[in-house]
């Protein structure tokens, strides 16, 4: 049965389940970053995906990149599956802007983390139509 890593949990708002993966937001209002966690118990690559589940990973995370392009307008879109810290697989993806606080460094652990008040999360959720 899957259930979500601890440090995602901890770290990030759930804002829905598309029909492979659950779609976070990271709880730090500096950045517009969101997070696909296919919803697989006990993945930790790509390649431990079906090559249907691989193909509906890039659909879904293109899905995504299309929406943080119209509704962010970013300058960048980093995009990325790391997992040194939570090897439970997960893609971020992130809007950049030249003007962000950590331009042109990664966004992990620069600074401390703005959190979201539930304002903001009700209009990202309404600009990202979502439910």
């Amino acid at each position: 049965m899957f259930s979500l890593a601890p440090e995602l949990q901890k770290d990030c708002i759930e804002l829905a389940d598309w029909p492979l993966c659950k779609l976070l937001l990271m709880n730090d209002s500096q950045y517009p970053w969101f997070i696909l966690v296919p919803r697989k118990e006990g993945v930790t690559e790509i390649i431990d995906l079906t090559e249907q589940e691989q193909l509906m990973l890039m659909q879904e995370s293109a899905q995504l990149s299309r929406l943080l392009q119209s509704v962010f307008n970013p300058d960048k879109l980093n995009i990325a599956a790391l997992g040194n810290m939570v090897p439970q697989l997960h893609i971020h993806h992130i809007a950049r802007y030249r003007s962000d606080i950590a331009w042109p460094k990664p966004v992990w652990g620069l600074h401390p983390a703005v959190l979201y008040s539930e304002q903001q999360i009700a209009e990202l959720k309404q600009a990202l139509q979502l439910p």
